[in-house]
């Protein structure tokens, strides 16, 4: 398992490292993104949007639950981009009926997933799993894990020790 710490000190800083993430992402990568509310998923998402020169405005998806983008590879090739948020996702048979297992498929796309702790068994084990700790003394502060995993594991918070 490969493992990356990061810490952003704003919206903007978390957006770069996002767009910096990006670069290693290739059609077919499945990114489960773990957080309280306000942890800066979605400004990450808008950072591997920004990388990607996706040409509309990246929100979260959490009344449509997937939202689909075009962007464009670094050779200039279109990639489609799914954004899921699971935030109202409250079962398995829900996640059916999105086509959440069709969408994980989908090699020819790169899909980031918000609220991924409700999917947890359903996401494919080779995945980057990235989990969002807002600092408990630092206003605006978020410590970000970054994982490359092959196989399944159970994904906690990190822990901070001040």
């Amino acid at each position: 398992m490969e493992r990356q710490l990061h810490t952003t000190h704003n919206k903007t800083e978390t957006e770069h490292l996002g767009k910096e993430f990006a670069s290693r992402l290739v059609p077919g990568d499945i990114i489960a993104l773990y957080g309280d509310l306000g942890a800066g998923k979605t400004e990450f998402v808008r950072g591997v949007c920004d990388y990607f020169r996706v040409g509309e405005i990246v929100s979260s998806p959490t009344f449509t639950i997937i939202n689909s983008y075009i962007g464009v590879l670094p050779n200039e090739e279109e990639v489609r981009i799914y954004h899921l948020d699971l935030y109202r996702i409250n079962s398995t048979r829900e996640l059916e009926e999105i086509g959440f297992e069709e969408c994980m498929a989908a090699d020819d796309a790169i899909k980031l997933i918000e609220w991924a702790d409700k999917a947890q068994t359903a996401i494919p084990a080779a995945r980057y799993s990235i989990i969002f700790h807002l600092d408990d003394k630092e206003e605006d502060t978020r410590h970000i894990e970054i994982r490359r995993t092959e196989q399944h594991e159970v994904v906690e918070p990190i822990i901070i020790s001040s």
